[in-house]
């Protein structure tokens, strides 16, 4: 039986969790098709220890997901306090680029995961979509992007990062991708 979200864990339980959640990372990054058992030795886990957490493959894999979009969403914050929220966005932007990128076996993994269950969108929209708010509004106070610009709209226009092949020289076409949207936000700001 799963944990209740409401219930704290133990703090060994929880370090057991996030130890398996890492060596998840790492592991379904490499190869979407890694077993669970690997992952479980890895991890320094028992089968039963690995299965109350991660009842299925499906569990495991969107759990690693949700936890790498939230770390993705996260940083918007830590980049508009670190830099002018011009240079936060594109920062974060090119951080969603280097997700997308370095993912490829997790993508892989999340396809063979929930092909049964339809469509990815809908996983991890919200952290993402909170962060591209808050950044689009800092910008939006800050004079430097046109007013008005939803994050619907500005995830539409940024898609193209998910389409770079990861083994081709993605960077220097992911940073054309970012100076294009920079460039249309640009447009009609008021402290331009």
């Amino acid at each position: 039986m799963g944990h209740h979200k409401d219930i704290p864990q133990r703090s060994d339980a929880q370090r057991n969790r996030e130890r398996i959640l890492a060596v998840a990372l790492v592991e379904l990054t490499a190869s979407g098709d890694t077993p669970l058992s690997v992952i479980a030795k890895k991890a320094g886990v028992g089968q039963g220890t690995f299965y109350r957490n991660f009842p299925h493959r499906e569990a495991l894999v969107l759990e690693v997901y949700r936890y790498e979009v939230q770390q993705v969403a996260d940083c918007a914050a830590q980049l508009l306090c670190a830099s002018t929220p011009d240079q936060a966005l594109r920062d974060w932007m090119t951080r969603l680029a280097q997700f997308s990128m370095t993912k490829a076996g997790l993508a892989d993994a999340m396809r063979k995961a929930t092909s049964a269950q339809g469509s990815l969108a809908g996983i991890g929209h919200q952290p993402v979509s909170d962060a591209v708010t808050m950044l689009l509004k800092a910008n939006e106070e800050a004079g430097t992007i046109r007013p008005g610009v939803a994050a619907d709209d500005f995830l539409l226009a940024i898609a193209g990062l998910w389409q770079l092949d990861p083994h081709s020289d993605w960077q220097a076409r992911a940073g054309r991708l970012i100076d294009l949207v920079m460039d249309g936000l640009r447009v009609g700001a008021p402290g331009r």
